[in-house]
């Protein structure tokens, strides 16, 4: 069975925080390895998917839930 994806809790920081806060946590991680974002700023579903675009990461799932949103982000296999 597969590890527990690990959550991000970025819930009360505002653009660029959250991408910023994330962008540094991926680039820890190995390629293909799985990251939950939980966001409050509403920019979020802007940003973390281009994000994910211009980072070569792959945006799994989003979903909205109470407060806020969720990211499954899978690392890419470069260097971000």
């Amino acid at each position: 069975m597969a590890e527990a994806t690990a959550i991000f809790d970025l819930k009360g920081l505002n653009c660029p925080l959250p991408v910023l806060k994330a962008k540094k946590r991926l680039a820890g991680m190995q390629p293909g390895s799985r990251l939950w974002l939980e966001t409050t700023d509403p920019l979020a579903v802007i940003d973390v998917p281009a994000f994910c675009a211009d980072s070569g990461h792959r945006l799994v799932e989003s979903s909205a839930v109470s407060g806020g949103h969720r990211f499954l982000v899978e690392r890419g296999g470069q260097q971000a």
